[in-house]
């Protein structure tokens, strides 16, 4: 804050709930008070956007957005309040802040010296190597060339050292001070699971571990999202969806509902959550593996943005790595760009696979050493490791085989049946109980012999043919396998626990704090009923009224006078003369 209120430019790294928001949030409002004029913030979501200016409106803060969602008239009055400098913060996309209209406005208060400062959020977007590349990034170069001496602050959640450095050349933020900050979440609990019958696993996971809790399930395909939305609600679960093909008024209301409601469990694609401020997310799953460490890391990042504890839950399955891979080789990317999406898909099937702490891997990636966390899955129940090379070999000698036979390529069904001595009626049919390799690897379970796969598609030993059906064939790095030169070590798949049904919980009472006395929750639970026609009232979620944590330490302090809230976090000078009176009513019923 101090670099960026100085006039420094910035590159700013802080994990999802780190106050990213508050290093120019500050500095806008420093430095319009000191006569510098209004800060500029891009964003790419209007639903952060909207958030944003609603939270900052409550503490005081004038700010203002422009974007699609408003109205000629009301863009009209915006763009005057921005002219005459009555704004700090401005919110914007990067399509408007490059248009002509927009970039003659910033003219005149440049040529006014009323320009203070740009704010680049997700700044990741600028770059083809980040998880969520967006076109329009590349234009924002613009503001570099154009107001030379307005300082700039980049930020974002996730970037590897291959992502920063695009940011910095994108933007060109050579002269930049970097801030880096730990990107370790530690009461974020991660879980990654064999895929078995997802759905069920879903089930089990929530109904075991988070009835009646806020949570994100992230699916990879539309289709997907809505049969899962569906089979929650049908087990009592209150589940909605959320993609890019559902209605536009249908998805903005699944979103106001799950940011002011509480016990909302939101199926979406990737499409959904970026910029998301919800505090009290208590789970993020994964019912398909996402593309990269960094996507993994934003989205499971959603979760626990209160410091509360909180689960990160993966379940992933060979078909995973098929489609991921698939979509490399198909992609009409140059072969480096293609290579680098390989080595990001194979660091995070390295976390999925890891045997060690996750917590571990998932910082080592973003290269911040750290120590084994205790509180993942692996920590708290270390898996059994079993040496896969000889299955690998037997796995990559029978696809040899049937190459040989009839140079034709099967799918991994027909291999795996073949490796193990099944006599299907495909196996007789085509003769292929003479093979040398048949029933070889009859002491290898099919979970195992999937796991072997995984490891061969991820590190390239096979290739999967989409057009040819799926079907796996060899390829130039199967040599080194063969012979032994690469080791496979993969952890044991464990057997699925029993299904629990979550218990039916569409209105579940409030969770309340476990610290406080019969009284104090009885308090807490009626100020959390009052925030919530508050935040109806003012159309906002309830957070953004007060954390639930502020409301906790009202219940627990049990004020009688104004001066009794005084220096509780979360209750600054201007919520306190805008609820004080309030808080103490209810308080006091």
């Amino acid at each position: 804050m101090e670099h960026v209120v100085g006039g420094g430019d910035a590159l700013v790294l802080m994990p999802t709930g780190g106050g990213k928001s508050l290093c120019y949030q500050i500095p806008a409002i420093a430095r319009q008070q000191a006569g510098q004029g209004i800060t500029v913030v891009i964003s790419p979501l209007i639903a952060l956007m909207h958030d944003q200016v609603g939270a900052l409106h409550e503490a005081g803060v004038s700010a203002a957005f422009l974007n699609s969602t408003l109205l000629g008239e009301e863009a009209s009055q915006v763009e005057k309040r921005l002219l005459r400098g009555d704004i700090t913060l401005l919110y914007a996309a990067p399509e408007r802040v490059t248009t002509p209209r927009f970039l003659a406005q910033l003219d005149s208060l440049y040529e006014r010296g009323q320009l203070a400062l740009f704010a680049i959020d997700e700044a990741h977007c600028v770059s083809q190597w980040g998880h969520d590349f967006r076109p329009e990034y590349r234009a924002l170069t613009v503001l570099h060339e154009r107001y030379a001496n307005v300082p700039r602050i980049a930020l974002t959640a996730t970037a590897d050292a291959l992502t920063r450095q695009d940011i910095v050349e994108r933007l060109q933020l050579q002269d930049a001070g970097q801030f880096v900050s730990s990107f370790d979440r530690p009461n974020i609990s991660y879980t990654i699971v064999e895929k078995r019958e997802a759905s069920q696993q879903l089930l089990r996971f929530i109904g075991t571990e988070h009835a009646g809790d806020a949570g994100i399930v992230y699916c990879q395909s539309r289709r997907r999202v809505e049969e899962v939305a569906q089979m929650l609600c049908d087990q009592g679960v209150n589940a909605l969806p959320y993609h890019a093909g559902l209605d536009v008024a249908v998805r903005q209301t699944n979103q106001d509902r799950f940011l002011r409601s509480e016990g909302i469990v939101m199926v979406a694609t990737i499409a959904f959550g970026m910029g998301i401020n919800k505090p009290d997310v208590r789970f993020v799953a994964h019912l398909d593996m996402p593309k990269n460490i960094e996507g993994y890391y934003q989205e499971t990042g959603r979760a626990g943005r209160d410091g509360e504890p909180a689960n990160a839950w993966m379940c992933y399955g060979l078909q995973d790595v098929v489609n991921q891979r698939r979509m490399i080789d198909e992609s009409p990317a140059g072969e480096e760009f293609k290579q680098g999406l390989r080595g990001k898909l194979d660091a995070l099937l390295g976390l999925a696979e890891a045997t060690d702490c996750r917590r571990v891997r998932l910082l080592a990636y973003f290269d911040e050493a750290s120590e084994p966390c205790g509180n993942c899955d692996n920590c708290l129940q270390p898996p059994a490791v079993w040496d896969g090379t000889d299955a690998a070999r037997k796995l990559l000698s029978t696809i040899y085989r049937l190459q040989q036979s009839g140079g034709t390529s099967y799918g991994a069904g027909h291999i795996m049946d073949i490796l193990r001595g099944k006599t299907t009626e495909k196996v007789t049919q085509r003769g292929h109980e003479s093979l040398s390799t048949f029933g070889i690897g009859a002491e290898l379970s099919e979970l195992q012999l999937r796991g072997v796969l995984r490891q061969l598609i991820a590190i390239g030993a096979v290739a999967v043919d989409a057009e040819a059906f799926n079907t796996l064939q060899l390829t130039d790095g199967s040599r080194a396998v063969l012979k032994g030169e690469v080791a496979v070590r993969l952890r044991e798949s464990l057997s699925s626990p029993a299904v629990r049904k979550p218990r039916r919980s569409a209105t579940a009472a409030p969770k309340v704090p476990a610290s406080l006395d019969a009284d104090g929750q009885e308090r807490y639970v009626a100020l959390k009923a009052w925030r919530a026609e508050v935040a109806k009232e003012h159309n906002l979620p309830a957070y953004v009224i007060f954390h639930d944590a502020t409301l906790a330490a009202i219940a627990e302090r049990a004020p009688q006078s104004l001066d009794d809230l005084q220096g509780i976090t979360g209750l600054g000078a201007k919520k306190l003369e805008a609820y004080g009176e309030e808080v103490l009513r209810v308080v006091a019923a």
